[in-house]
């Protein structure tokens, strides 16, 4: 049971600002295809305001594609290659998947919509109270930045330091050339009598 909560919690995403679950998540949730459950929602569109399901944009589906395929490649999850369809899903809020069991009108519905009412409100709780050890990690993370921001500004200025003492030595150097160059071709006095005007 755990584990299949936690699989639910992993589909859900932020989008527009609001927490949502994908169509095709869902339709594999409550074990359904995902022409079956649109067809199910166009049929009974009015219980589906926009603050229970919207559409997703081509940008959006397109953007949050690549962050989806970006972490199961790194998971290397080969199971969900070829999962996404062509078009821009249907994204569902808490209470659009809680609405859909009802017009799904299955046990394995009602039962599905316990969990994700469950995922959702452990996601929730979890955004609004981290546990003590995720505090601690964070903490020990905002610390490390420090640290290595102040190792990375003492080096910084420790190269400002040498550069300004040896830009000080080049002007040392240059000045004492210049002078050197001034008494060479300082202009001489001429050796011998000069004739008064």
């Amino acid at each position: 049971m755990n584990q299949e909560l936690s699989n639910i919690q992993s589909k859900i995403y932020e989008l527009r600002g609001v927490k949502v679950m994908l169509d095709f998540d869902l339709a594999e949730i409550y074990e359904v295809e995902t022409r079956s459950l649109k067809q199910a929602v166009r049929r009974n569109i009015k219980r589906f305001p926009s603050d229970f399901m919207f559409e997703l944009t081509n940008d959006e589906y397109n953007c949050l594609l690549l962050n989806i395929r970006s972490q199961f490649v790194t998971f290397k999850d080969e199971s969900r290659q070829g999962k996404y369809p062509k078009y821009a899903p249907f994204a569902f809020t808490e209470l659009g998947a809680t609405m859909l069991s009802s017009v799904l009108k299955s046990d394995v519905a009602i039962e599905k919509s316990i969990l994700i009412i469950r995922a959702f409100v452990a996601v929730r709780n979890f955004l609004l109270h981290p546990t003590v050890n995720e505090l601690k990690e964070l903490k020990k993370e905002v610390r490390e930045v420090r640290e290595y921001v102040d190792d990375v500004l003492t080096i910084q200025n420790d190269i400002n330091e040498d550069t300004r003492v040896q830009l000080e030595l080049v002007n040392e150097a240059l000045a004492k050339l210049q002078y050197n160059h001034n008494l060479i071709n300082k202009p001489r006095n001429p050796i011998g009598f000069i004739k008064p005007e």
